[in-house]
């Protein structure tokens, strides 16, 4: 009888002293009363309590030891979610929830995260015992036991009742645990919103793939369709990443896994760089950087063969490589933008905050960034706002297309109409040659295309131009027996401008100088033109002497009222000086002896003080 008594004893304090080894883990682990709630989901971080499993051989009995249990580890931070980076551990979380209340209660525990690998539910049944739910984005969608992008599970807790639910987690990448809890109403409502803005973005998405295929099946521009490619490659791995790839994409069920995600990733990056090198023309304004976009693209196809093969191995290096290429590409767009590249401007705007969201995307899974929207939906949202800046971009592009073929049909017809006003001018000659008609204005549009006449820094007729109207004129004036007046112009102490202020500014110089001369010497028949370096002309048919110095006059007048600044000139700003003579050619007379007079009129202005006419 005394033995027996010494063995109850000892068995007593065995189940005592288990007890007491117990009570470490589970007195700094709160019991959840979920009933308190409501409208507002709970998030759980800190009342769960965390045990790691390196080798992942751990299995509910071992967990529900007395020795493994005492390893789990309460008082989590409070936060959002257990960030904990990449790990090939699994993770194991106890979560004790209980019912006051005298009625069955409806709550739903929801993993808000849809790329962990690998989810165990094991939640109390109705026989004492454990019923278990295996799911994850790498396992079949069928395991999901509620139709849902995040991983829901629908918990029953009876009346007065407690129950220890265990989760198993184990992902192949960056391991981050946002769970909550939620009152199933509160739940359905915030699914919908959630939905609905998912949504949004893909129809957003949508939109700019058919606007940009159809801009490239009316333009044949390349840029369009590379950007289709980009746009298609990033709403897909948006899909995926946000786990909406099994509900709305054909097969998603093969695509909702970490490789297809991080694949996605990889293949967006090499859509964007592509892109990026067709619309910053990064070839042509750097093309030894371009030779590393290109480098990094071919890195980017290759690179879903190494995560199929061992993601958990180069996920890491796959996260440090995209944040460098974001940088790269910021970088890119910085340095076109410097050399007034156009859509560079546009493009930072556009891609810097896609970049800035895949950061803070990237940062969260690596455990640096707190889980809120911005770091959630961070990609998201810069894909989007980047989308619609890019809009504007595109329809710069477009406008700047329309403007350049506008301008050539209008020079086209300026050439035209001057054609039309020689023709008028040359009636006579032109009766008696009807039948040639046809022939001459063919050659003529062919002598059109096949000769510039422009002076490529100033816009208006260069030299070869001026002698051949020159000629013309003088051989028309001949006939008719009607004056010709010529003025020859030079833009005093210009060599003393341009060696002060560079051969840009002297260029820009000669530029408004051309701008004015052409804007005051308006009639039709008249001609101005560029002869050379600083020296410009302007030919009057049909004016003596008396025109041709009103219009030189009002040419000064013009320069000078531009007021650009010439330190190297006594008068302190750009003046010109004006040579002027008009001539009746007679039969015995050349256009040298006009050009002559007029150089030497041009003489006396300069001689005279300059910022003149003079007439010779």
């Amino acid at each position: 009888m005394h033995a027996h008594r010494l063995c109850q004893r000892l068995i007593l304090w065995l189940l005592l002293s288990l007890t007491v080894l117990a009570l470490p883990a589970w007195s700094a682990e709160p019991v959840l009363d979920a009933a308190s709630v409501d409208a507002a989901p709970l998030s759980l971080t800190t009342y769960v309590a965390l045990l790691e499993d390196p080798d992942r051989t751990l299995t509910l009995q071992d967990v529900q030891s007395p020795t493994v249990a005492a390893r789990f580890k309460g008082d989590q931070p409070p936060g959002s979610a257990l960030g904990l980076g990449f790990t090939r551990s699994a993770y194991w979380l106890r979560l004790t929830l209980r019912n006051t209340g005298a009625t069955p209660l409806q709550r739903m525990l929801v993993v808000e995260n849809p790329r962990i690998s690998h989810i165990q539910l094991h939640q109390p049944d109705s026989q004492g015992g454990y019923r278990s739910t295996s799911t994850g984005c790498d396992t079949d969608a069928s395991t999901r036991v509620y139709p849902s992008r995040h991983f829901v599970f629908p918990l029953t807790l009876a009346p007065a009742s407690e129950q220890v639910l265990y989760l198993r987690m184990e992902s192949s990448v960056g391991l981050l645990i946002p769970l909550q809890l939620w009152e199933p109403a509160a739940f359905h409502a915030y699914e919908r919103d959630d939905y609905v803005g998912k949504a949004w973005y893909f129809g957003i998405a949508a939109a700019m793939i058919l606007f940009n295929l159809m801009l490239f099946v009316a333009l044949r521009d390349r840029v369009y369709l590379l950007y289709v490619l980009f746009a298609v490659c990033i709403s897909t791995t948006l899909a995926i990443k946000n786990g909406l790839a099994p509900e709305f994409i054909w097969g998603g069920t093969y695509l909702d896994s970490n490789v297809a995600y991080y694949s996605g990733v990889s293949l967006s990056l090499a859509a964007m760089l592509l892109f990026m090198r067709r619309m910053l023309q990064t070839d042509r304004l750097l093309p030894r950087v371009d030779r590393l976009l290109l480098g990094l693209v071919i890195l980017y196809l290759l690179t879903p063969l190494a995560y199929a093969v061992a993601l958990p191995v180069f996920g890491r290096l796959a996260i440090l490589l995209n944040l460098t290429t974001a940088i790269l590409i910021i970088g890119v767009g910085l340095a076109c933008a410097i050399k007034r590249q156009r859509s560079a401007y546009f493009f930072l705007g556009a891609f810097a905050l896609l970049m800035l969201g895949g950061a803070m995307t990237t940062l969260r899974a690596m455990g640096l960034m707190p889980t809120n929207v911005f770091t959630v939906d961070g990609i998201q949202l810069g894909s989007a706002l980047e989308m619609i800046l890019l809009a504007f971009a595109l329809a710069d592009r477009y406008n700047v297309m329309r403007r350049d073929k506008a301008r050539v049909q209008e020079e086209l017809l300026q050439a035209q109409q001057a054609l039309v006003d020689t023709l008028k001018s040359s009636e006579r000659e032109l009766e008696q040659r009807v039948a040639q008609r046809t022939d001459e204005l063919q050659l003529l549009n062919s002598k059109l295309e096949t000769l510039s006449l422009t002076d490529a820094l100033t816009g208006i007729a260069n030299r070869r131009h001026f002698d051949q109207v020159l000629a013309q004129e003088w051989s028309r004036a001949q006939r008719l027996g009607h004056p010709v007046a010529l003025a020859i112009m030079d833009v005093d102490w210009f060599k003393p401008y341009n060696d002060h202020y560079g051969h840009p500014a002297g260029d820009a110089c000669l530029q408004q100088v051309a701008q004015a001369l052409d804007a005051t010497v308006c009639r039709s028949s008249d001609l101005v033109a560029r002869y050379g370096g600083e020296e410009f002309v302007f030919l009057a048919p049909m004016t003596d002497d008396a025109g041709a110095q009103e219009i030189a006059r009002r040419v000064v007048q013009a320069v000078q009222a531009l007021a650009s600044p010439h330190a190297a000139s006594p008068l302190g700003h750009v003046t010109v000086s004006i040579g002027v003579a008009a001539l009746q050619p007679g039969h015995d007379t050349l256009p040298g002896q006009l050009m002559q007079r007029a150089d030497a009129a041009l003489y006396q202005a300069k001689k005279q003080g300059r910022n003149r006419v003079a007439l010779g």
